[in-house]
């Protein structure tokens, strides 16, 4: 026995209500859902119709039928539109909106016609099972694109409200009667597919949840996975410590780092100290993990060194660790994290052991070029007392008591000689000292050095400001700097004639020329700028080459003339001074450095008299030295002897004493001598009697032409008149080319008498009579 209508009304009015509030704590619960609030809407909506519905069956008018049709299809088209949020599917607005104003206009028509009731079961009858053709319709297809079995029930549900659907229909169309008689029955078996339709949305809802859960689970382990891959083959070491020490994790570069296995377990805690940069193991304290573990702070830029294999060889890291804390602020592991700057710390000691080499390259550089413009003036003393000390002793008795003297001066002498080869090749280290110095001082005594290496054909210029302010600098190295600069441009002019000029001027320190770096710092302190200029006209630099200029060991030069490490230690002075270079070079047009220096806080150095005559010396005014022993033409001839044995000698210096002494020493021996003091005199002389000489004996270093240029012009006046070139300081290139002029021999100023008096006698042997 089924119950009566009303009693299965008031069933469905409190199951839609108890759905209502189920799906609405479904959507408040889960809002990325959007299903559970149309079903929450539809719900209501049915309970709506209920009530409607009962009041039809109390007696209502034709009304009431046709609203309560349009209610219940609105309240399971909320379902539909529910299905499709769910599914992720466009809301089916048109078709809604379309059986919707259908129904609208059959119930209003039915209702003011002849209010029969089953035309008002069967318009409601018609639209929902059009509507529910359309619900099976999304749910066979999304069952074809998913497996899980919520969707096969739904679809399953659907086709059985279809067929009673049909059925109603099919009842009222050729039965003709009235759904009220059957309307329990039909109305039993819609509750009971409510029922199992709010169970299937649930479990709709339910795997919805499982399925972002999954995604979840799959999005965290791929992360995870991402994030150890990322860890594993980071270029950084990373190791994981529990707080007592043992280790959790370490990725493949912190394995290597410290030799462990690539693919076996970790080390369960480091075996070995870490060492601090001055190479001390470092006191547990101070370790990235124990700084860690004591303040719960992160640790960052701590290096360290770790001895690898049997402990001579240490691995150096740049180390971070931090703190990993669980939920509740305790501390889970220490996260160290390190880059290995094993490398970089041996790029650190090479650069540190190849400035030193660059440093002593250059301090012997410029003290060759020291000792190779001293030698000449040093060993024409050194020959003077060496001859002169050998002349006396001849004139003394066997046993004069002056004789021991005579020998203790040429001994000194003898030492002094060789003290000049020496420093040739070598030099010793100076302290670094800077001191307010004064740029003339230092121009003055740096051209007078280079003056001393200048060929007779290049011209030196100084012009030093005499408002020039002093510099806080090491007057040494500034030297070395200017010494070098004016090397190079002796170089540029390769044996040609030409000019090397200093110039020093002070600059304000707003000036525009000023580098931006030496304009800072004087505006930082308050004072002005120095620049001093070295410049050439030498061959000059094309781009190529000023790009390159400071590269260390490159040089233009030819092989064995360079180091290629001047103008690289030139710069490093500069900047170590907080100084610039600035370089205007074209190629043919010569070259000039731009040397920049903040002004020390002194007030300016004016200059001496001393000083100007001095800079006025170095400027390249210098005459020839005249003879002091003659007039200008006079000859200093030997004793009347037989022209028929005597060898004729002809002596040139630009050093009075010498011309005094070899002319002695000569004579002595039973030749005849004519010396001078000025070249043009010795080719004259030449020139007049071609025939009348048997040697040409002449020093190398002179103002205006140098003994080679004379060899070279007496040669061409006479060819076979043996040459020779003496010098206190013989290189390479001064053998080479006086061999290229035909020199007969290249002597050695400072050699003893009896060797000097050998060579005159080996080169003024007669030859044999035919």
């Amino acid at each position: 026995m089924l119950p009566d209508l009303p009693t299965l009304l008031l069933v469905r009015l409190g199951v839609d209500a108890l759905i209502a509030v189920a799906f609405w704590g479904q959507m408040r619960r889960y809002p990325g859902i959007p299903g559970p609030g149309w079903w929450s809407l539809g719900a209501v909506l049915s309970i709506v119709s209920s009530v409607l519905l009962m009041v039809r069956v109390g007696g209502a008018g034709p009304l009431a039928a046709g609203l309560t049709g349009l209610v219940m299809f609105a309240s399971n088209a909320c379902a539909w539109v529910g299905l499709r949020a769910y599914l992720k599917l466009p809301a089916p607005w048109r078709p809604l909106t379309g059986m919707l104003v259908f129904q609208l206009v059959m119930q209003l028509g039915l209702a003011l016609g002849s209010d029969q009731p089953a035309g008002h079961q069967m318009v409601h009858a018609l639209t929902m099972t059009l509507l529910v053709v359309l619900v099976l319709r999304d749910l066979l297809r999304e069952r074809a694109k998913r497996l899980a079995p919520e969707y096969g029930a739904l679809a399953a549900l659907t086709v059985f409200e279809l067929a009673m659907l049909l059925g109603v229909t099919g009842w009222v169309a050729f039965d003709g009667s009235r759904l009220d008689r059957v309307g329990s029955g039909f109305l039993l078996l819609f509750l009971l597919t409510k029922f199992l339709r709010v169970l299937l949305f649930s479990a709709l809802v339910s795997l919805r949840l499982r399925q972002e859960a999954d995604q979840a689970r799959q999005a965290m382990a791929e992360r995870a996975a991402d994030s150890r891959a990322l860890i594993t083959n980071l270029g950084a070491g990373v190791v994981v410590f529990r707080p007592d020490r043992s280790i959790v994790s370490a990725n493949t570069a912190a394995r290597r780092f410290f030799d462990w296995p690539l693919d076996g377990p970790q080390r369960a805690s480091p075996d070995r100290p870490l060492l601090r940069e001055d190479g001390i193991p470092m006191p547990r304290h101070e370790t990235p993990f124990e700084r860690v573990l004591a303040s719960g702070q992160p640790v960052g830029d701590v290096v360290g060194g770790i001895r690898i294999g049997d402990g001579a060889a240490v691995r150096w890291a740049l180390c971070n660790a931090y703190p990993e804390n669980d939920a509740i602020g305790g501390l889970r592991h220490v996260v160290l994290t390190f880059v290995d700057i094993t490398s970089l710390k041996q790029a650190q000691q090479q650069q540190r052991a190849l400035e030193l080499q660059l440093s002593q390259s250059h301090k012997m550089e410029a003290l060759g070029t020291l000792a190779g413009g001293v030698a000449h003036d040093f060993n024409n003393i050194l020959a003077a007392i060496l001859g002169n000390a050998d002349l006396a002793r001849q004139d003394l008795d066997p046993g004069s008591p002056a004789r021991e003297s005579l020998h203790e001066i040429s001994s000194a002498a003898r030492r002094g000689r060789e003290l000049v080869r020496q420093i040739l090749a070598f030099s010793r280290q100076q302290p670094l000292s800077r001191t307010p110095v004064c740029l003339r001082d230092v121009v003055t005594e740096t051209t007078s050095l280079l003056r001393t290496a200048l060929t007779p054909q290049i011209q030196l210029t100084v012009d030093v400001a005499a408002t020039t302010p002093a510099i806080r600098a090491d007057a040494t190295q500034l030297g070395q700097v200017l010494l070098n600069l004016g090397t190079n441009a002796i170089h540029a002019l390769e044996g040609r004639t030409g000019g090397i000029a200093y110039r020093v001027r002070g600059l304000e320190r707003r000036d525009p020329a000023l580098p931006q770096e030496v304009a800072q710092a004087c505006e930082e302190n308050g004072v002005d700028a120095v620049c001093v200029s070295v410049s050439d006209d030498g061959c000059g630099m094309n781009d190529t080459t000023q790009q390159r200029m400071f590269e260390p060991f490159f040089t233009t030069k030819a092989v064995g003339r360079g180091t290629g490490l001047g103008l690289p230690v030139v710069l490093g002075i500069v900047q170590a001074h907080g100084g610039a270079i600035e370089v205007d070079s074209e190629p043919g047009r010569g070259t000039t450095f731009h040397l920049y220096f903040p002004a020390a806080t002194a007030l300016p150095t004016q200059p001496t008299d001393g000083a100007l005559a001095l800079a006025g010396t170095m400027a390249g005014t210098v005459t020839p030295m005249a003879d002091t022993t003659a007039q200008p033409q006079e000859q200093h001839e030997m004793a009347d002897t037989s022209s028929a044995t005597q060898r004729h000698i002809l002596y040139l210096d630009d050093d009075d004493t010498l011309v005094f002494l070899v002319r002695r020493l000569l004579e002595r021996r039973g030749y005849k001598v004519t010396a001078f003091t000025e070249q043009q005199q010795a080719i004259d002389a030449v020139r007049a009697d071609p025939q009348g000489f048997h040697l040409l004996m002449t020093d190398y270093n002179m103002p205006g032409m140098s003994g080679v240029d004379v060899a070279r012009a007496v040669r061409a006046i006479r060819p076979d008149l043996p040459v020779a070139v003496a010098s206190g300081y013989i290189s390479d290139e001064l053998q080479a080319e006086a061999a290229a002029a035909g020199v007969t021999e290249v002597v050695f100023k400072t050699d003893a008498v009896e060797a000097f008096c050998e060579i005159v006698a080996r080169l003024v042997t007669p030859a044999h009579p035919a």
